[in-house]
Formats: C-alpha cells, sequence, structure tokens
C-alpha cells in the first residue's frame, strides 16, 4: 500500500471510531433510566478488566485500559447531565433526528429501528420523548404512526414540519465524475429520480437514508455516493457534492412530538381521533359542527378499522385547544354524536412553511439554506 492508499484506510477507520462511540455514548445514556445512581464500580472494573484480558500485540493493556476509563468518564459527565432522551426512528442523520433537534435542542436523540420502538419506550418510560413522521406532503399520512397513534395513549405536545433537502453525499476521497452508484431509501431515490437520470446515476435502493449515508461512511464503496440529510454529511463526515437535488422543492414532512404528558403550556392546535356510527352523513354532521363554530380544520385524514374494515378512524387537526369554550362546546357535542373520540393533546402549531428555503436549526428556529 502507498502512503496516499494508508491514510485514506486511517482516515476511514477513524471516521468509524467516532460514529461507535456517538452510539455508544447513546447507550450508556439509555442505560442511566435503569440505575439509582451514575456510578457502578463493579460494572465498571468489570469492564475493564475485560479490556485488559484482550490479547492486542499494538496496544498495551495499560493504553487499552486508559482510553476506556477517559470514554466512561465520559459516558457518566453526560448521564448527569441528565437530557431528555428524544427518540426517532431510522439512524443518526435521519429527517426525524433533524425534526428532533428543532423541537428539543440540547437534547440526546436516540435512534430506534421501527416507529413501534418508538412509542414503546416513551410509553413504558425508558425514553422521554419521541418524534415520528405524521404525513408526508408528496406522499400522503404515513399508515404506520398513524395506525399506532390510534392505540396509543401517548399525547402529542408539539409539531415540526421539516423541509426533505436531499443531498448527494460522497466521502472526501471520492471523485464526483467518478460516481456511477447512488444508494438510499426508495422514497428519497424516487424523489430524485430526475437528477438521477439526468446524470446517469444508478439507484441502489437501502433502508434508510441516513443509514445510507453511514454505509458510505464505513464501507466506502467504489463510484458510490448517498443521498441523505445534510445534517448525516455532518455526523458521518462526508462532502455534500450537490445540495437540493429532489424533484419537487414543495417536499416537506411533518413530525409529531409525542410525551406521557400533556403539553402544560398554552397551546393553539389540537390533535383528536374518532369514530362515527356507520351511516349516512355521520361524517358530515361532525365537520359541520367545526364550521358552525368557526373553527379552521388543518387536515382530515382516515384509516379503515382493522376490526371493521368498512368503518374508519378520522384523524382531525384544527385551529385553537380545548380551553376555548367554542372548541370545548364542540368536543362535547361531538363524545355524543362518536363512537369513540380520543383526545391527542393541544400544543403549539409549527411556524408556517415559508417555502422550500427554511429549515429547521438545532435552536428551534428557521434559518435560511445556502447552496
Amino acid at each position: 500500500m502507498k502512503l496516499k492508499e494508508i491514510r485514506k484506510q486511517i482516515d476511514k477507520i477513524d471516521r468509524e471510531l467516532l460514529v461507535l462511540l456517538q452510539e455508544r455514548m447513546g447507550l450508556a445514556l439509555r442505560s442511566r433510566k435503569f440505575k439509582e445512581t451514575t456510578s457502578d464500580p463493579a460494572r465498571e472494573e468489570d469492564v475493564l478488566a475485560r479490556i485488559e484480558r484482550m490479547n492486542l500485540d499494538l496496544v498495551e493493556r495499560s493504553f487499552s485500559r486508559q482510553l476506556l476509563e477517559t470514554i466512561i468518564g465520559e459516558s457518566k459527565r453526560l448521564q448527569e447531565e441528565e437530557r431528555a432522551l428524544v427518540a426517532f426512528q431510522g439512524e443518526h442523520g435521519a429527517y426525524g433526528e433533524v425534526a428532533a433537534r428543532g423541537l428539543v435542542p440540547g437534547g440526546a436523540y436516540i435512534p430506534c429501528m421501527e416507529f413501534a420502538d418508538v412509542f414503546r419506550g416513551v410509553e413504558e418510560g425508558y425514553l422521554d420523548l419521541g418524534v415520528v413522521p405524521v404525513e408526508n406532503s408528496l406522499e400522503g399520512a404515513v399508515t404506520q404512526v398513524n395506525d399506532l397513534l390510534i392505540s396509543t395513549d401517548l399525547k402529542v405536545i408539539g409539531e415540526a414540519k421539516v423541509p426533505v433537502n436531499h443531498c448527494l453525499l460522497a466521502t472526501e476521497a471520492t471523485d464526483y465524475r467518478e460516481i456511477r452508484q447512488v444508494y438510499s431509501h426508495p422514497q428519497a431515490l424516487a424523489q430524485c429520480r430526475g437528477f438521477l437520470m439526468r446524470n446517469h446515476l444508478e439507484p441502489r435502493p437501502y433502508y434508510d437514508t441516513a443509514g445510507a449515508a453511514k454505509m458510505l461512511a464505513r464501507e466506502n464503496p467504489n463510484a458510490a455516493a448517498a443521498i441523505a440529510s445534510e445534517l448525516s454529511a455532518d455526523l458521518y463526515n462526508l462532502e455534500i457534492i450537490k445540495r437540493g437535488i429532489e424533484d419537487s422543492p414543495a417536499n416537506h414532512t411533518r413530525f409529531l412530538l409525542l410525551s406521557r404528558k400533556a403539553y402544560e403550556g398554552v397551546g393553539d392546535k389540537t390533535s383528536i381521533i374518532f369514530i362515527t356510527p356507520h351511516k349516512a352523513g355521520s361524517l358530515f354532521s361532525i365537520l359541520q359542527l367545526f364550521a358552525e363554530a368557526g373553527i379552521n380544520l388543518t387536515r382530515i385524514a382516515s384509516m379503515p378499522l382493522r376490526t371493521e374494515p368498512d368503518n374508519y378512524s378520522f384523524f382531525l387537526d384544527f385551529e385553537g385547544t380545548e380551553k376555548d369554550p367554542s372548541v370545548s362546546d364542540v368536543l362535547n357535542k361531538m363524545e355524543k354524536m362518536t363512537v369513540t373520540m380520543k383526545y391527542l393533546g393541544s400544543y403549539p402549531a409549527a411556524i408556517p412553511d415559508r417555502g422550500p428555503e427554511d429549515r429547521v436549526s438545532e435552536d428551534g428556529t428557521t434559518e435560511e439554506h445556502k447552496s
């Protein structure tokens, strides 16, 4: 191997070490929920002793112990900060994490494999908050999340609208002129179909946008790139070859912030789920209540009932809260007109989407994206 190739491999390993360290810190924060204190001397000594037993000819045992002691010390420091554990579905760098950073600045963002893991973790108290996508401007309702909302006891305490701004990412060592294959989630590949066709790039489906970026940083396959968020580029030390490669600049996803407790402040938007009797005019009568009260509806969606496919659950978002007399009156009337009605919560509405140039930043405000 030449010096350039050796350094390329070193850079790859350094990136992977940092990604693994990020994952370890996240697990350490999750473990705090199961311990009375941050310190566990017996466990720490067991970890250090196990590392010292490894027979690595190029890594001295004293160095191994020193390195692990430093990592354990940093883990305990993070645990003592008592950050809110905010769960999202996907790998670090997913658009769910972009939403989580905007909704809960300063939190600890915990990736989960499935949406059900987000709900279960918050419901059981292992995670503090959850961020899930409820609808996309192009793809419509996120069916799995809406299905979970029907059965959960969690409350909605916030929302965020995140513009889906896809970036073409590659490792620093990649010559963009040599890129031939692009990895990403099938939906992201479909949303960038025009860009891929114009540049004669072969789409390679992957389970997650951020997962594709993570794989690229770890494996650095030849002539390959990934489509993912700008946050993924920052997290995995990837180079942004081109921003805004999606075919539709109006593409955005609405995320909900979930908690075991209802929002304690003064909200201005409410979400409910209800089921009407299976007869003509039932839904019209419900919607008429809102029209007569002058309450603006911001979303209505439906899903077939699993136990009764010919009937539907309806998801309704509207301006106002249950503390408003007009809203309270409508909700009281609805209870008598529906089979079931579930109150998901009142919460602050997201900042209106002013166009594709807006971005959700880590401090919870929008910022102009500069290309």
